[in-house]
């Protein structure tokens, strides 16, 4: 985060991304407990206690893990908001977009009903989970390389 001295010098436009920043990692914040505490509650009461938890439905495992991949997005959302609030280099600012869209592709396909997908719908997942794999790689490495020379 800017400190108060970098704050006070800090251009106009500067000043208001950061603080349009504070309030969306606050906002994304609110939400992200919000969400592990309904997660919790729909566990625990819809779940456990009712008796309806067999690890072995794959409809249930869709659910709770589809849950969880949400809630493990907004969290690496709100994780590139502080990178772009830190004014870090960008090939992390890269690394971290690319990160959220493999989360969120993963997601759709562990929530994906396999009997009603067809195949060329799975190919399409397949082929958008690999384009973001090796853009992650790429930056990875280009990460790696800068590190190795400084």
């Amino acid at each position: 985060m800017l400190i108060k001295e970098e704050f006070r010098d800090a251009r106009l436009y500067q000043r208001f991304e950061h603080i349009i920043i504070i309030i969306l990692t606050a906002m994304i914040a609110v939400i992200v407990v919000v969400a592990v505490w309904n997660l919790s509650l729909k566990i625990l009461f819809g779940l456990i206690l009712s008796g309806n938890l067999d690890p072995s439905d794959y409809a249930i495992f869709q659910a709770v893990f589809g849950m969880i991949f949400t809630v493990i997005i907004a969290l690496e959302f709100k994780k590139s908001l502080l990178v772009i609030a830190e004014r870090r280099e960008n090939v992390v600012q890269i690394r971290s977009v690319v990160m959220i869209a493999l989360l969120a592709i993963c997601r759709k396909v562990i929530i994906l009903d396999i009997k009603e997908t067809d195949a060329l719908q799975i190919f399409a997942l397949a082929a958008a989970i690999l384009a973001p794999g090796i853009v992650y790689r790429l930056t990875r490495d280009s990460d790696q390389r800068l590190v190795n020379t400084s």
